[in-house]
């Protein structure tokens, strides 16, 4: 009876480690500022995401330089079941954020403040797989809602190892 359990075992560990290896959003991402749209004087000078496959989910890092000069770094781990995790930032604690899969091109990204989502950020893998459009609402500090689209090329290993 043991050897149908392991076997089963094994082939979920297999399927898990293949879907995950295969998803579109893992691997190094640079933001395009002139195809990017925020609002004015807002726009990254320049960030980099990285998204590696752990668990069910992702591990996500970002470092990020802003037009005043000031640089942000924020990672976290999440799956993609919805629920919150625990973000890091370059001075401490972010708001949290849930992670939930729509489609194998498509997450959304929800982040909280008092148990409330505050903001969204739909993740688009185009169909070539070298293009990801961050779409996110938020509100402003008049209660605005504020869209801003981040456009990122990914690199190649050559691009991501030579930056390191």
């Amino acid at each position: 009876m043991k050897t149908p359990l392991y076997l089963l075992a094994a082939v979920l560990v297999f399927v898990t480690t293949t879907m995950a290896s295969s998803d579109p959003f893992v691997g190094r991402w640079a933001l395009v500022p002139g195809h990017s749209k925020y609002a004015a004087g807002t726009c990254p000078k320049s960030m980099v995401i990285d998204m590696q496959t752990m668990g069910a989910g992702v591990r996500y890092w970002s470092d990020t330089t802003y037009p005043n000069g000031q640089n942000a770094h924020v990672k976290y781990t999440a799956d993609y079941n919805g629920k919150q995790a625990l973000v890091m930032g370059s001075h401490g604690m972010l708001l949290p954020v849930s992670l939930k899969r729509i489609d194998s091109h498509t997450i959304v990204a929800s982040y909280y403040k008092s148990f409330q989502v505050v903001a969204t950020s739909r993740r688009v893998i185009s169909g070539s797989g070298r293009r990801m459009t961050i779409t996110t609402v938020s509100k402003d500090r008049s209660g605005k809602s504020v869209i801003a689209v981040g456009v990122y090329r990914k690199q190649s290993e050559s691009q991501h190892n030579g930056a390191n």
